[in-house]
């Protein structure tokens, strides 16, 4: 039997978790994404707003993990400390879904980039594409039931792997660099004024999201870690990481191909510039690197959701029987959980029109609302001073970074647009039928009135979203 002692993470295990949650499908798209909406300047500022925002947040996740190290998993249980049960049921069950939609992306995908060479494939939707990706997920469990540290260990090694041909699409790019069509690229419209480019920068704030999705990997995995300082010093150093590669890909991109060219490129984006700088090998050297990029992140997500459901079994918000374990110290119960709604993702997946796009938004609008109550745990406890008695110094400060972290996540809400936030809800309704599962194994009070106010607001704005779906007034 596998003892927790074996189990255990190092820091570098626990960053590999953070950058493999983080670098996915995203970062090769992101040319063509940046491309379609702003020049050189606004992505500059794209990135400095999205990355000043997403490092509070990181720095927040730190601060958490040493003002409270009492709390495990933190995504759920900070959110479970600041706010109550139901607001931190919310953040679990929002985050377990986002977690699964996001694996739903992966293997969409997965399939959609073979079947640039496997015709039957198609867009990653078609039903050889939909049993071939099942027989990937259930393949992914088999092996995730061994051992959360195999799982992990896999991960790590598949980081480094998907890092090699970001890494060389970086050095090619900075060699096939030409400094005429960055000018051209320079303001990305032909009138330079700050509307024009407070404009693009709009255009861009979504798809800086989902490329940061997964900077909560340490925090979630803390219960696992060597040291609880790793947990704090692991995210920073991932997310920075994860930055310095979001931010090169994009730039270097610039002074490649001209905006429209950009724009133009199918995914993998990244695979269309380096095919115009190297000649096709490139494209195949790209989609390689994706499918590597894309089966790490898969993995990630899969071991991110499972840990979630267990933690809030554990701590009673969630039904008894998600905190099953195997002899592995795998939370079984909770795996197959997470799979089986994958698996019910991927059939709808059959009849969407654009299920890849759908489900990478959704995976943003997800994980922002438990973000957002993460940031703002972070910015109640400077606020009240708990955990400060002897330092004030440090209080002011993270005040100040739990303050933007939040603004920043309600922005990002808010950028992405009601639908989202409506459909939202459509899935976090029902999921509120394993709170009151868990709420009466423990015999206990239901909601409190402040919960019972947010669960009325929740299910008016579900039935708002299943009327506009119905009339046509929102679409997928």
């Amino acid at each position: 039997m596998t003892t927790p002692e074996d189990q255990t993470l190092s820091r570098g295990a626990l960053v590999g978790l953070v950058v493999g949650s983080m670098v996915g499908a995203g970062i090769f798209a992101l040319p063509a994404a940046f491309g379609r909406s702003t020049g050189v300047v606004g992505a500059l500022v794209a990135w400095t707003i999205a990355g000043t925002g997403m490092l509070m947040l990181a720095f927040v996740f730190q601060t958490l993990s040493r003002r409270r190290p009492d709390l495990d998993s933190g995504i759920y249980a900070y959110a479970k400390a600041g706010f109550g049960n139901y607001l931190g049921f919310a953040a679990a069950v929002g985050y377990w879904i986002g977690a699964c939609l996001a694996d739903t992306a992966c293997l969409i995908l997965i399939k959609a980039t073979l079947g640039q060479f496997i015709p039957a494939f198609g867009d990653g939707s078609t039903a050889a594409a939909i049993v071939s990706a099942s027989v990937l997920l259930w393949g992914v469990h088999i092996l995730v039931l061994r051992g959360i540290k195999g799982a992990a260990a896999l991960n790590s090694i598949a980081t480094v792997a998907k890092m090699v041909p970001i890494v060389i699409f970086i050095v090619v790019a900075f060699f096939g660099f030409k400094a005429d069509i960055f000018a051209l690229n320079f303001w990305g419209s032909e009138e330079p004024t700050v509307s024009s480019v407070a404009s693009q920068v709009r255009g861009t704030m979504l798809a800086t999201v989902f490329v940061f999705v997964g900077i909560e990997g340490a925090s979630v995995y803390s219960r696992y870690a060597k040291n609880r300082e790793d947990v704090g010093i692991a995210t920073v150093l991932g997310f920075l990481g994860v930055l310095c590669l979001l931010v090169l890909v994009t730039i270097l991109s610039y002074g490649v191909l001209l905006r429209p060219d950009l724009a133009a490129l199918p995914t993998p984006a990244m695979a269309g510039v380096m095919a115009s700088i190297v000649g096709p090998w490139g494209l195949v050297f790209i989609s390689i690197g994706l499918l590597i990029s894309i089966l790490g992140n898969y993995l990630s997500w899969s071991l991110l959701a499972a840990e979630v459901l267990f933690s809030a079994a554990n701590a009673k918000v969630m039904p008894a029987f998600l905190a099953r374990e195997n002899a592995n110290k795998v939370p079984v119960a909770s795996l197959w959980l997470s799979n089986i709604v994958i698996q019910l993702f991927l059939l709808v997946t059959w009849f969407a029109e654009y299920a890849f796009t759908l489900a990478l938004k959704m995976t943003s609008s997800m994980t922002l609302i438990p973000y957002l109550l993460v940031a703002a745990y972070g910015l109640k406890l400077a606020w009240t001073g708990e955990t400060y008695q002897a330092d004030a110094r440090a209080r002011t400060a993270d005040g100040v970074r739990g303050a933007i972290a939040t603004v920043y996540a309600m922005g990002m809400l808010y950028a992405g647009g009601l639908k989202f936030v409506l459909l939202a809800a459509v899935l976090y309704a029902p999921g509120t039928i394993l709170y009151f599962i868990a709420r009466r194994e423990q015999k206990e009070r239901l909601f409190t009135t402040p919960e019972l106010m947010v669960f009325a607001v929740l299910i008016v704005a579900a039935i708002a979203a299943l009327i506009a779906l119905g009339s046509g007034a929102i679409t997928v």
